[in-house]
């Protein structure tokens, strides 16, 4: 059974399999239809984005690539960048305006659009990759995992890390190299 249901349904969708993108639509036209209202708050357009975003899925779902994360990622950010296009695309008439970059308070107007809320399921995912991460870090040697956080998570620069930890430049650059290829590694388990 794969981690990645959605995305294996992906993979056989590029094989050309119409039953898999059938199963595909079945699964997850839902979710890709509340991304696409949020953004474009009209049903009517949401259905047309909804049939363009699967014309773009049956074209170009080889371009998925599995390696780099899971299927439901990568169709929501089909869908959303799909649908920002179409408001950035919005005609003046008919109720409907085009966005500017931003707004007369410096602010992207996009942003008032963005659900930043994120639901049960959501919730329960990132907790639990925040556990897998946090697994991952006490895994690794303490004194790179150290090196690997401050440059990742306080945003220190190489050579602030170097000092903090004694140790040459170069030999910083190699221990963040390594830490975030072995936190991958523990990430992709």
């Amino acid at each position: 059974m794969s981690d990645d249901p959605i995305g294996a349904l992906l993979q056989a969708v590029a094989a050309q399999n119409r039953q898999a993108f059938h199963d595909l639509y079945a699964r997850t036209a839902p979710k890709l239809s509340g991304v696409l209202y949020r953004i474009l708050g009209n049903r009517t357009e949401v259905d047309d984005a909804m049939q363009e975003v699967f014309i773009r899925v049956w074209q170009r779902s080889a371009q998925f690539r599995p390696d780099r994360g899971m299927g439901m990622s990568w169709l929501i950010a089909v869908a959303r960048n799909h649908a920002l296009d179409r408001l950035r695309a919005r005609p003046a008439r008919a109720g409907m305006y085009q966005e500017t970059a931003r707004d007369e308070d410096g602010q992207d107007p996009l942003d008032r659009i963005a659900d930043r809320k994120a639901g049960v399921l959501e919730s329960l995912v990132a907790r639990g990759e925040a556990q897998r991460v946090v697994a991952c870090f006490d895994a690794m040697d303490a004194e790179r995992a150290a090196a690997v956080k401050g440059a990742y998570l306080d945003g220190l620069s190489y050579k602030e890390l170097a000092e903090r930890h004694g140790i040459p430049l170069n030999t910083m650059r190699t221990w963040l190299r390594r830490g975030l290829l072995s936190l991958r590694e523990c990430m992709d388990q």
